[in-house]
């Protein structure tokens, strides 16, 4: 029972940033390997959230309560019409409370608006690639028309633009299967501009995966991948973000997860809520200390911010189906995370040379 209590204050040290870093860091340990322990810091946030939240109402109730109890409705019309300075002495005094009443009752009814309209529309899911042409149907690929680099000259504009990132130093590279299904041709573009062609070695239907294999001679390997697969299930609450290429430069998107189960409760993926746009697709999931967790792949037509990721344990599933390389080795994605303890800004700038738009040509 002491060990709990003792846990618990623990827990909550954390929550509100105050273990110091050698602590802060021996306790991320912790939750790392301990599933448990994990559960409880997500159960323990999800309870403090509730009480915040329930603050913040009964402060705007008492605040709205004052305003009501100074207005005296007599006197008020009486003051109507000769002495209409009344009215602005009232907004005067109280000014702050009545803005923060109106702009609660805004947001009532925009939310009451767009839960009317959700309730309205159906949740079909579409695919997070950019398109060239108009969308079928409401499961087709999003893409966009890429413009061609000198690189690719000789090629018709790209009818395809996603995202991947790096499985291995060498230049194996990950993304929806979606992105590259029926591709003539498949190059990848760094963080600086360089286009390098790649080829399809292994496809999973069943995952939407898809491990791609740059093989220009002007490619350089890159370091040490500073992130690592995490494979125990991550939980609800816990903050994620991505890089992907809504645009022809990188796009960061920050969010958590919501569920731990996707569209219509498969299990193979996590639902995160985080804004991402056509072009996403393929991108890496990455929780707050730089683990890849996940990689992004479709989300829910009219439900902001309903998106779903493919589970780390299925992108080791499909690197193990990678046979050895030339000398016998076994490919292998890094064990090692140089990212934990750092900042986001810092992280995010680390891993953006491992991250790659993804070029299709049909």
């Amino acid at each position: 029972m002491r060990n709990e209590i003792e846990l618990e204050a623990i827990i909550e040290d954390y929550l509100n940033g105050k273990l110091n870093e050698a602590e802060l860091k021996a306790f991320e340990e912790l939750r790392l390997n301990d599933p448990v322990v994990d559960h409880k810091v997500v159960t323990h946030k999800v309870f403090l959230d509730s009480l915040n939240e329930y603050a913040a109402i009964s402060d705007l109730k008492h605040k709205m309560a004052e305003v009501h109890a100074k207005i005296d409705v007599a006197t008020m019309s009486k003051a109507l019409g000769p002495h209409p300075s009344f009215i602005v002495n009232i907004w005067r005094k109280n000014k702050a409370a009545i803005a923060v009443a109106a702009s609660f009752i805004l947001l009532t009814v925009v939310t009451l608006y767009s839960i009317q309209q959700t309730t309205q529309q159906s949740g079909s899911v579409e695919l997070v690639s950019r398109e060239l042409a108009k969308i079928k149907n409401s499961q087709s690929n999003l893409i966009r028309k890429i413009n061609s680099s000198n690189v690719t000259k000789n090629l018709k504009p790209a009818n395809f633009g996603g995202t991947g990132f790096a499985l291995t130093a060498n230049g194996y590279i990950l993304t929806n299967l979606h992105v590259v299904d029926g591709a003539d041709s498949v190059y990848v573009m760094d963080s600086k501009g360089n286009s390098y062609k790649a080829v399809v070695k292994r496809k999973d239907s069943q995952y939407d995966l898809a491990i791609l294999k740059i093989i220009d001679d002007s490619f350089n390997t890159l370091s040490i991948l500073p992130y690592k697969l995490k494979q125990n299930v991550i939980g609800m609450g816990e903050s994620v973000y991505t890089l992907g290429f809504p645009k022809d430069d990188a796009v960061y998107g920050q969010g958590y997860v919501s569920s731990k189960s996707g569209y219509n409760g498969d299990t193979t993926q996590y639902q995160v809520s985080i804004p991402v746009n056509p072009g996403n697709s393929g991108g890496p999931l990455l929780d707050h200390q730089g683990n890849i967790i996940g990689v992004i792949s479709a989300k829910q037509n009219q439900v902001d911010g309903a998106t779903f990721a493919v589970k780390s344990k299925y992108i080791q599933e499909a690197l193990n189906s990678i046979p050895d390389d030339s000398l016998g080795r076994k490919v292998a994605f890094s064990r090692k995370n140089s990212l934990q303890g750092l900042s986001k800004p810092k992280q995010v700038e680390k891993i953006k040379d491992y991250v790659f738009m993804i070029k299709v040509y049909k």
